[in-house]
C-alpha cells in the first residue's frame, strides 16, 4: 500500500511539472509570434542543435562599427555633416556664365538696294552675346555663421551619441561574454551530476532488491537523476542562449541561426 501510494504521488507531481513546462512552452510561442508576425499555432519549432553540446569555437574581437545601430548612427553623422558642408558654400561667390545668340535680316543693300523675296525678312545675319554675373551674398555672413554653429553642435552632438551606443554596445556584448563563460563552466560540470546521480540509483536499487533499503530511496534516487538529467540539459541550452546574446550584441544573428540549423 506504501508503495502504490508513492507511485500514485509521483505521477501526480510528474502531471504538474508536465503542465507548468506546456505553460511555458505557450507563453514563449506568444512571445516569439510578436517577433515574426505570426499566430502562435502556426508557429512550428525545430529544436535543431540546440540540445546537442554547443561547440567551443573561439569569439571573434568585438566590433561595435559592424553593429546596425553604430551604422545608422553613422548615416546620421553623415547627414549633419553634409549640411553643415552646405552652409559652408553657401557663402563663396556664385559665377554665372550667360550667352545669348540670334539673328536677324535687313532689307537693304550696303548700295541702297532692296533685297527680293521676303524682303529681307529671313534672319541671314547673325548676333550673339556673352557675360559674366557674379552674385555674393555679402549682408547675409552673419546669418551664416549662426547657422553654421549650430549645424556643428548637431554634428558634435550625433557623434557623442554614436559614442553613447558604442559604449552600450561593448557593455552588452561583455556581459554576453561573461554569462558565456558562466554557462560553459556550468555546462562542464552537469555531466558529473548526472554521473553521480546515475550511480546513486544504481546503488539504491540494488540495496532495495536485497532488502537492505526501502523503495522511497529508489524513488529519491531516481528523482534526483532525473532532475540532474534536465540540469544538464539546460546547461547546454543555456550555453545556446549565451551565444545568442553574443550575436545580438553583435548585431547579427545571422551565422548562429546558421550553425543551429546546419
Amino acid at each position: 500500500m506504501e508503495k502504490a501510494e508513492l507511485v500514485k504521488n509521483l505521477k501526480q507531481k510528474l502531471h504538474l511539472e508536465t503542465a507548468q513546462a506546456e505553460q511555458a512552452v505557450d507563453i514563449a510561442r506568444v512571445t516569439l509570434s510578436e517577433f515574426v508576425g505570426l499566430d502562435p499555432s502556426q508557429l512550428t519549432l525545430n529544436p535543431g542543435r540546440l540540445m546537442e553540446p554547443a561547440p567551443e569555437a573561439p569569439e571573434s574581437p568585438f566590433n561595435a562599427a559592424d553593429n546596425p545601430l553604430t551604422r545608422e548612427q553613422t548615416a546620421a553623422i553623415a547627414q549633419q555633416q553634409k549640411r553643415l558642408d552646405a552652409l559652408g558654400r553657401t557663402y563663396y561667390p556664385q559665377f554665372l556664365v550667360q550667352g545669348v545668340a540670334s539673328g536677324r535680316g535687313t532689307g537693304l543693300e550696303t548700295d541702297g538696294a532692296r533685297l527680293g523675296a521676303l524682303n529681307g525678312l529671313v534672319p541671314t545675319t547673325p548676333n550673339f552675346g556673352l557675360g559674366l554675373t557674379v552674385t555674393f551674398s555679402a549682408m547675409d555672413r552673419f546669418a551664416l555663421h549662426e547657422q553654421e554653429a549650430m549645424q556643428s553642435a548637431s554634428v558634435r552632438a550625433q557623434e557623442a551619441q554614436y559614442q553613447t551606443i558604442a559604449t552600450k554596445l561593448r557593455t552588452l556584448f561583455n556581459a554576453a561574454m561573461a554569462g558565456l563563460a558562466g554557462a560553459r563552466r556550468v555546462a562542464a560540470n552537469t555531466p558529473v551530476e548526472v554521473a553521480s546521480a546515475r550511480t546513486a540509483v544504481d546503488q539504491a536499487t540494488a540495496r532495495y532488491r536485497s532488502g537492505l533499503a526501502p523503495i522511497d530511496d529508489v524513488a529519491q534516487a531516481r528523482r534526483l537523476l532525473l532532475q540532474a538529467q534536465i540540469d544538464d540539459a539546460l546547461a547546454h541550452l543555456n550555453v545556446w542562449r549565451a551565444r545568442l546574446q553574443v550575436a545580438a550584441a553583435r548585431g547579427d544573428i545571422q551565422p548562429f541561426l546558421d550553425e543551429v540549423i546546419r
